[in-house]
C-alpha cells in the first residue's frame, strides 16, 4: 500500500491542527494515522493516486501547517519516498518510474527522548490525567479519528534535521555528512525542486 507522510511546520502541532478542523478530520476519519516522526502524520492509501488526491483535499492545511508531504510507493521503493510534486507527476503520467531516482533529499533522522512526567507528580493526579487522556481518545475515535501514534510506551521518536540535496550517480548516493545521525530518510525529488 502506498503511505502518505505529512510533516508539520516548525511552531505547529501538526495533530491537532488537522483533527481540530471538521474538514480536515473527516478527510482523515478512515485512514488509521500514525506519527513516524515528531511533529508528523501518517497513513496508507491504495495507490499513488488516491495519495495525491488526499493530499489534494487537504491542500488548504498542508499550505499552512505542513512543511513538507511525501509519498512512498512500493512498487517504486521500499526504502525511499517521493516528494509530492513527483508523485503528481508519475500520477499524471508526467514521468515514468523508473526514472524518478536522480534527484534527491536526504534527511537526517535525529532521536528525540520521550516526553518525561514530572516525579512529584501525585498518583491521584496523575490517574486522573490517565482518564481524560482515555476519554479524549475515545471521543477521537468516536468522531472517526484514530489517535495517532507517538512513540507508545516510552520509545524514542526521530526528528528530520537538516536535507542535503545530492545527485545519485552510477546509482549510488553519497553518503549524508550534515550531522551525525544514526539513520537517514531519502526523498526523491522533481529536477525543479532540486535545482538550488
Amino acid at each position: 500500500m502506498t503511505r502518505v507522510c505529512l510533516i508539520g511546520e516548525a511552531g505547529s502541532d501538526l495533530q491537532y491542527e488537522l483533527l481540530s478542523r471538521e474538514t480536515a478530520r473527516e478527510a482523515l476519519a478512515t485512514y488509521d494515522l500514525e506519527r513516524p516522526f515528531e511533529n508528523s502524520l501518517a497513513l496508507r492509501t491504495v495507490s499513488v493516486g488516491a495519495a495525491v488526491s488526499l493530499l489534494n483535499d487537504l491542500n488548504w492545511y498542508c499550505t499552512r501547517f505542513v512543511d513538507e508531504a511525501f509519498v512512498q510507493e512500493p512498487s517504486i521503493s521500499d526504502d525511499e519516498w517521493l516528494s509530492r510534486a513527483l508523485a503528481t507527476q508519475l500520477r499524471n503520467g508526467e514521468a515514468d518510474a523508473d526514472e524518478t531516482g536522480e534527484f534527491c533529499k536526504i534527511y537526517g533522522l535525529e532521536r528525540v527522548a520521550p516526553a518525561v512526567e514530572d516525579e512529584g507528580t501525585e498518583p491521584d493526579a496523575a490517574a486522573s490525567s490517565e482518564t481524560d487522556e482515555s476519554a479524549a481518545a475515545s471521543e477521537g475515535e468516536e468522531n472517526g479519528a484514530a489517535a495517532a501514534s507517538s512513540g507508545a510506551g516510552g520509545e524514542p521518536t526521530y526528528r528530520l534535521v537538516e536535507p542535503l540535496y545530492v545527485r545519485r550517480t552510477d546509482g549510488d548516493l553519497p553518503e549524508y555528512d550534515l550531522r551525525d545521525v544514526a539513520e537517514t530518510l531519502v526523498v526523491r525529488l522533481t529536477e525543479t525542486e532540486y535545482t538550488p
